[in-house]
């Protein structure tokens, strides 16, 4: 599908879109993404229901089957949401069956669309990441590219979710015709009263794609990286900031939405600029800085101290709370310079410490081991991280590059297994593809056994499988 839309031969991609929605393949994975695998699996609609048993998802699977292609939707639950800024986002939750639905659309369309997507745009987007902007923004603003004279644009879209217009959508959507009944009752599902004919509802699984179906365009106006609805335009000294304003303007009033006047900042590269959780600043001495933001830092610390002076479970177990989330922090960051106090985390470690030594049984020499676990390190360095190539899309075929460049966001034991495996499962044998999770199976079951001979690279369902014919299954 994605080679017939780069040829311009939308009637074949129309017709294997047809056959995603009636394959049973497609049919099992996106009932098993929305109610197995996705982070918000639990998350009730309307309905109520928050979990399917598996009875309950076969019958979903068949009910796809057999109204995929005239889906309706029902109607969407409202979850408040509190911003930085004070104010409120709704987020509009489909029940389980519309999410897997929209996930099934999301594989007809998806493959169609990174076909036409710019190479610049990162957000939302399978093979692409928020390090991807960032190493972005490094081409763009070392020394070598005279990043000290330039400035930046932060430019902020008003309600961006809420305010695209259902025509813009449905006039770019690359489909056949009953799918895309299905995604304008999607759209008109999470309709807000004043606005009728705008918005898609955040929350629903398909809602992002078309974000970026409706903005796709934008980076031709100007040197720019996108990142779903966060934008930053790179001016030369030379370029006219107003002017380059104005297009902008022009191309979101087409599509029924604004600037924030307010948010929107021209700033220049050494005075700094806060961008995905970062903030980037070109020193005097024209060499490019990237450290995490004074907001992004701020929530960290909230979310550790949430977690050290709950009272609800003891120190152990808050030490296995803290270590998913202090090392998916600094993985996040690991392409930045971390080498100050403040980002190495030291007080919120050493605060650790003397709260876990205050319970009973915990001496010094145990809580510095509970304070190590809690605390993982992870090795950084500022711009190792390495940029897709143009505007390859892991739908193009090319499963060599992309296996190995997943082996790249794992370290340590589960890199070094992967590269043994030549970026192949240890237990079926296939490549890893990008969106698939790498786990690693300990073979006689032992965690404390770290030696290379008893560490296998998986799939995560084939680690479930491994569990599921042994008695145990504490790795599921």
């Amino acid at each position: 599908m994605y080679k017939a839309v780069q040829a311009g031969d939308l009637k074949k991609a129309r017709s294997l879109q047809k056959l995603i929605l009636k394959s049973r393949a497609a049919q099992l994975l996106a009932v098993r993404q929305v109610t197995q695998l996705n982070k918000g699996k639990k998350t009730a609609g309307v309905d109520g229901k928050s979990s399917l048993n598996y009875r309950e998802r076969m019958k979903l699977v068949e009910t796809l089957n057999q109204y995929g292609c005239d889906w309706h939707h029902n109607g969407l639950r409202e979850h408040p949401i509190k911003k930085k800024n004070g104010k409120t986002r709704m987020l509009k939750i489909p029940t389980i069956a519309d999410r897997a639905w929209q996930c099934l659309a999301k594989f007809a369309l998806e493959p169609a669309h990174e076909a036409t997507f710019h190479a610049r745009s990162y957000g939302f987007r399978t093979g692409r990441s928020a390090q991807d902007a960032q190493k972005g923004l490094f081409n763009q603003l070392n020394s070598n590219c005279n990043g000290i004279k330039k400035r930046i644009i932060e430019l902020d879209i008003k309600k961006c979710f809420d305010r695209i217009t259902h025509s813009s959508i449905m006039d770019r959507l690359i489909a056949p015709a009953h799918l895309k009944q299905g995604i304008y009752r999607c759209l008109k599902a999470g309709i807000n009263p004043e606005f009728p004919e705008q918005g898609t509802p955040q929350g629903g699984v398909v809602s992002p794609l078309l974000a970026n179906v409706a903005l796709n365009g934008i980076e031709d106006i100007h040197t720019s990286l996108r990142y779903a609805d966060d934008m930053v335009f790179i001016l030369k000294p030379k370029d006219d900031a107003e002017k380059i304003l104005s297009k902008v303007k022009t191309f979101l009033a087409e599509r029924g939405m604004e600037i924030s006047e307010e948010k929107t900042k021209l700033t220049r590269a050494t005075d700094g600029f806060d961008f995905l959780g970062w903030k980037f600043r070109v020193r005097k001495d024209g060499k490019f800085s990237c450290i995490p933001s004074e907001d992004n830092h701020r929530t960290i610390r909230q979310k550790i101290k949430a977690v050290v002076n709950s009272s609800n479970y003891g120190a152990e177990v808050k030490a296995k709370k803290l270590a998913p989330i202090v090392r998916g922090w600094r993985n996040y960051h690991s392409s930045c310079d971390m080498s100050s106090s403040r980002d190495s985390l030291w007080f919120m470690k050493k605060t650790a410490n003397r709260k876990f030594r205050k319970e009973k049984k915990i001496n010094r020499y145990k809580a510095n081991e509970l304070c190590k676990k809690a605390f993982p390190k992870v090795g950084y360095k500022q711009n190792q991280h390495v940029n897709v190539k143009g505007t390859k899309s892991p739908y193009d075929g090319d499963l060599v590059y992309w296996s190995k460049r997943n082996s790249r966001l794992y370290s340590d034991a589960t890199s070094d297994a992967l590269k043994r495996q030549n970026h192949s499962c240890g237990h079926c044998g296939l490549k890893f593809l990008e969106d698939e999770f790498v786990h690693l199976h300990h073979i006689d079951e032992n965690h404390d056994n770290w030696k290379t001979k008893n560490l296998l690279a998986v799939h995560q369902s084939c680690h479930q499988q491994i569990h599921w014919s042994t008695p145990t299954g504490e790795d599921i």
